[in-house]
């Protein structure tokens, strides 16, 4: 399936962008971030992060479907 990806802070860094279209087998958040992980180098483990869905935040174990918008959130320093 296709997805739209979203990155913030630390893993738009990484990635080196803000966005991108992702074709995937995963069939939920937690096994995406692991593929997306090892494609990209991603330094952030899963368990730091928050995971939202279509702009509702989500659970690991979700089911995705074709032309979802998955977006990974990072913890925000602040100042």
């Amino acid at each position: 399936m296709k997805l739209t990806i979203e990155y913030y802070a630390l893993l738009k860094e990484q990635r080196g962008c803000s966005s991108e279209f992702w074709e995937t087998s995963a069939s939920n958040p937690a096994a995406l971030y692991d593929e997306l992980k090892a494609q990209h180098g991603f330094s952030l483990d899963r368990s730091a992060l928050k995971v939202a869905v279509n702009e509702d935040f989500a659970e690991w174990d979700q089911s995705l479907q074709e032309a979802d918008t998955v977006v990974f959130i990072p913890p925000v320093a602040g100042g």
